[in-house]
């Protein structure tokens, strides 16, 4: 079965890629060590590969990185650790109250799928304009070659204030709440999916509980770039979507992808 990255790319996060794509997985979220913090306390955040919200863990790789850090009222800061940790960076919670996102934003990486779990792949994630256009251009029977890029975000609630749960990560391809997340579970939540600062309509958007691990109230986004879910049980809910075009001035991939991701939590019976 045909798989391949960029041979540049380390031994160690090549066979992690490729072990997640073999099971057609490659969510990639934030792990916080806890989503409800309080400002100035330690906080060690995880990153996560794989699907319904089972993941393995991948360890810090500074040469894939373009930021990992904490991004909240007092200001941006850095999340450290040694390469090859898990957790993959280290912090404390930000000050200024309100609430504050964890955000890894990774370096463009290429990778190559054969036609049948490219397809597959592409149906996973609704993007069929992608499949359209390779029926259009007679390349359903070519390998897919892609380079992806990744945008995880957290939103860390500092205390009870709702200001600053917009919070951008700044990268091209995000998940931002339209409004604050409801503080208890049956109260709708919205999520406006942008590419580069404008509303990205029609992207395929799911949400996914710890719980569980399926997919809930997969939509569309609208022309504003939103859709509504409303969580029916507290605890940890994952948001994402996978935005994707064709290349640009790149010889060696065809189509750009950027996936995205949003944990957020719900308390059981409000926010503590």
């Amino acid at each position: 079965m045909f798989c391949r990255l960029a041979s540049a790319l380390p031994v160690a996060l090549v066979a992690a890629v490729v072990a997640a794509n073999t099971a057609n997985a490659h969510d990639f979220w934030l792990e916080p060590s806890a989503l409800q913090v309080t400002p100035g306390a330690p906080l060690a955040v995880r990153l996560r590969v794989g699907e319904r919200f089972e993941g393995d863990p991948v360890v810090r790789r500074t040469e894939l990185l373009e930021r990992f850090e904490l991004i909240g009222r007092a200001g941006i800061t850095p999340l450290f650790a040694p390469d090859g940790a898990d957790p993959a960076g280290f912090g404390r919670a930000p000050q200024g109250g309100g609430y504050a996102v964890a955000a890894y934003v990774g370096k463009p990486t290429r990778l190559e799928l054969d036609p049948d779990r490219f397809e597959r792949y592409l149906k996973n994630e609704g993007l069929d304009h992608v499949i359209a256009a390779r029926v259009a251009k007679r390349e359903s029977a070519s390998p897919g070659r892609e380079a992806f890029s990744r945008c995880a975000t957290a939103l860390l609630a500092t205390d009870h204030s709702d200001h600053g749960f917009d919070r951008s990560a700044g990268c091209l391809f995000e998940l931002v709440p339209v409004a604050a997340p409801p503080r208890d579970p049956g109260k709708p939540l919205v999520v406006r999916a942008r590419y580069r600062g404008n509303p990205a309509a029609g992207v395929r958007v799911a949400f996914l509980h710890e719980g569980d691990g399926k997919e809930y109230g997969a939509a569309r986004a609208d022309e504003d770039g939103q859709v509504e879910f409303v969580p029916d049980r507290p605890g940890r809910w994952l948001v994402k979507a996978v935005f994707m075009e064709r290349a640009k001035d790149n010889s060696e991939v065809d189509w750009e992808s950027y996936w995205a991701s949003l944990l957020i939590e719900i308390p059981s019976g409000g926010r503590n």
